[in-house]
């Protein structure tokens, strides 16, 4: 009899088990369906990644709603009639103000998103996870959409990088108000072979992006910020060479050891002039921070890009310009050579953005002798 009772109440709880099974399987599938996926890819989806996923389209909805509602709010308050007189001047001007900002971080944001045709977009919470990436980045980096979403971006990248992520994720009130830049070079795994083949994470190399963008906000300045980045990998095609740019070499230390003749007319000087020559020397004393920054980055991450600085031009003035450049590693080791695990040059392709600015300006005294000479 006791065996009897015993059957059957084990026979009620798996069948009540079964029911929780079915039941947590429908919610799934139904959370599931929820998702702006193919239904392929949601076929491969298992129960932590639906979590997963919805957490993250939550918390990228919440942002998109968020900035709606704020810009509500300021057709809202700057649309109401104001007061005749003096009072409906101010408003106006205030409004004129407010509206010409409000065109520069839009034109900002424009060129922003026009740099995603060379990378991928990603949007980072200020604890690091990575909250939204648009669908081509397996295209940079071998790993699906719904692989990385979600995630820590500190279970993806360089050790040696976390540090400077940490720092450009720490965000001030005056930050989130002023919608602050962020520009940082960093390494990340690449499901990619150097012949654009897939493999597993396990072997995965490291890919370095250069991540530009600024922080924002959901809704109001008392929200939670994140950061909106646009992230190329490095180095980027130099396929539209065209006369407004050069190419050269340098050593470690930055000293030319090559320069094609473009530069004689972008800057005045002959190749053979700058052969020995650092790059330090013919840079804008008021951006070396710049270039040191992007020295430091090409020495510890082997590819790097500068940002924009100014680079001196021959007998007076300058240019603005960019260098993306990339450490070329020495040969590989054989039987009749030894590895010396030394790099073998600085490969560098400088573009010029702009004309000769100051002209009669002589900001060295290397550009006073040219003019004097001349």
């Amino acid at each position: 009899m006791m065996t009897a009772d015993k059957e059957k109440r084990r026979a009620i709880s798996r069948e009540a088990a079964r029911k929780r099974r079915r039941v947590e399987s429908d919610v799934f599938q139904d959370l599931s369906r929820l998702l702006p996926l193919q239904s392929t890819v949601r076929a491969q989806l298992d129960k932590p990644s639906i979590i997963r996923l919805a957490v993250s389209y939550i918390r990228m909805h919440t942002l998109l709603k968020g900035n709606a509602t704020k810009e509500v709010t300021h057709t809202v308050k700057y649309g109401r009639v104001a007061q005749a007189g003096a009072e409906q001047q101010k408003c106006d001007e205030r409004c004129d103000e407010q509206k010409e900002k409000e065109n520069v971080k839009v034109l900002e944001e424009t060129n922003m998103y026009l740099r995603i045709l060379e990378g991928f977009l990603m949007v980072l919470s200020i604890e690091g996870d990575m909250v939204f990436l648009s669908d081509n980045v397996s295209k940079y980096i071998g790993l699906m959409q719904t692989e990385l979403m979600g995630h820590s971006i500190f279970e993806f990248t360089h050790p040696c990088d976390h540090e400077e992520i940490r720092n450009n994720l720490r965000v001030t009130a005056g930050e989130v108000w002023c919608s602050a830049k962020r520009d940082m070079v960093i390494r990340i795994k690449s499901a990619l072979t150097r012949r654009a083949r897939s493999t597993n994470l396990k072997s995965a190399l490291w890919k370095v992006l250069h991540c530009q963008g600024c922080v924002k906000v959901c809704g109001s300045p008392s929200s939670v910020p994140c950061l909106l980045l646009t992230c190329q990998p490095l180095p980027l095609s130099h396929t539209l060479l065209s006369t407004y740019t050069f190419t050269s070499q340098h050593t470690m230390d930055m000293r030319f050891t090559y320069c094609d003749q473009r530069v004689t007319l972008l800057l005045g000087y002959s190749p053979d002039e700058l052969l020995g020559r650092s790059i330090y020397h013919l840079c804008h004393t008021l951006d070396t921070n710049c270039l040191t920054k992007y020295h430091l980055n090409l020495c510890l991450k082997s590819q790097s890009v500068s940002g924009q600085y100014r680079m001196l031009v021959k007998g007076g003035g300058y240019v603005w310009v960019e260098s993306h450049s990339a450490v070329i590693p020495s040969v590989r080791p054989s039987r009749s050579r030894r590895c010396t695990n030394q790099p073998l040059c600085i490969l560098c392709v400088t573009y010029v953005l702009s004309g000769v600015e100051e002209p009669l300006l002589q900001l060295s005294l290397d550009q006073a002798i040219h003019r004097y000479l001349r």
